[in-house]
């Protein structure tokens, strides 16, 4: 028999917390089962996944191919890079996956959720209100200014309240999108993503729920460090209600 070193045991970290962490989970289930009960009602995940490098890189796994793949001996060098942005209807399981070609910003966030809607709106139209399950990423944490002006725009095109349900910090894995990147990153393990029409054609073979996804290519490029000055935000702030006991986690949009 080999002989083996031992090894020292490794301990699990334990997910770093907030005071208001358990509170916030609390929050998160009550109004997600809320809504889910309430057919006027529909409830989304949404969450940006890191960012892709598009080039001969080597992505390690196994390629789907019956020969191996060859790819450069290093990964310096790339031709591009893709933001994938998913939004997840929690109610029919349907994954759209927007690649965007610039910056993980508010706009094109907001500009995702706005097509979104525009494609999807036809088979909701009862509906009064939109929750939406976020974490609180910089470009949409919920004193992000731009972030409060479009959100309460896009509200107001639509006609729709809006919910933004945020999951507590350092615990963004258990937003149901993540399920879904895990799901991509699984099907294009060790693929070799050399162009931007070869993620987009990865992405849009894989399955959530035996379902495929609908794949968007953005091409707008975006302004990063937008900030909406204090007298112009001033008047959009009437329709931002947040909540008494939990003010960053959880906020109810009315259009006026």
């Amino acid at each position: 028999m080999e002989w083996v070193s031992p090894k020292k045991t490794q301990k699990t970290k334990p997910l770093k917390k907030i005071p208001e962490t358990d509170a916030i989970f609390e929050n998160v289930l009550k109004e997600n089962q809320a809504s889910d009960q309430d057919v006027k009602s529909l409830r989304i995940s949404i969450d940006t996944k890191a960012k892709v490098k598009i080039g001969n890189l080597s992505r390690g796994g196994k390629a789907r191919t019956i020969e191996p793949k060859s790819a450069d001996d290093h990964d310096t060098e790339w031709q591009a890079i893709l933001v994938p942005f998913g939004i997840l209807n929690t109610q029919s399981d349907r994954l759209s996956i927007y690649m965007g070609q610039s910056a993980e910003t508010t706009d094109f966030i907001v500009d995702c959720l706005t097509d979104w809607w525009h494609n999807n709106q036809f088979d909701y139209t009862e509906l009064e209100e939109l929750v939406i399950d976020l974490d609180s990423g910089p470009a949409i944490r919920s004193n992000r200014t731009q972030f409060i002006k479009r959100i309460i725009e896009l509200s107001q095109a639509i006609g729709l309240r809006i919910r933004l349900i945020y999951y507590p910090p350092y615990h963004s894995k258990y937003n149901p999108i993540e399920r879904c990147w895990a799901a991509l990153e699984h099907y294009w393990n060790g693929a070799i993503l050399d162009s931007v029409e070869t993620a987009i054609n990865w992405a849009a073979k894989m399955t959530w729920q035996g379902i495929k996804p609908i794949v968007h290519l953005v091409e707008t490029i975006y302004e990063k460090g937008i900030k909406v000055l204090p007298h112009e935000l001033k008047k959009y702030l009437p329709e931002w209600q947040r909540s008494e006991t939990l003010p960053k986690w959880d906020i109810k949009i009315i259009p006026i």
